[in-house]
């Protein structure tokens, strides 16, 4: 069956939730290794980062009680 980028999403969500943040690094390999290549890409400052997709469903799950801290490149449970 094939995953969506809202299981991607609300995979992310349960990991800041249990860990209480989400390094970008660590969820890029966490969800190429479980999810597949599909939700990576590299952007247009040649890193690897989440897919578009993955991001605006993650975005919508978490109903801003996640912070993007952009120093610190992880997401927050606020």
């Amino acid at each position: 069956m094939e995953v969506t980028a809202d299981e991607v999403a609300a995979w992310m969500i349960n990991e800041v939730k249990f860990a209480g943040i989400l390094y970008q690094s660590d969820a890029v390999e966490r969800i190429r290794e479980k999810f597949g290549e599909s939700f990576i890409y590299v952007n247009e400052n040649g890193n690897t980062s989440i897919s578009k997709e993955v991001k605006k469903a993650f975005k919508k799950l978490h109903r801003g009680r996640v912070a993007w801290d952009r120093d610190g490149f992880f997401w927050g449970w606020t």
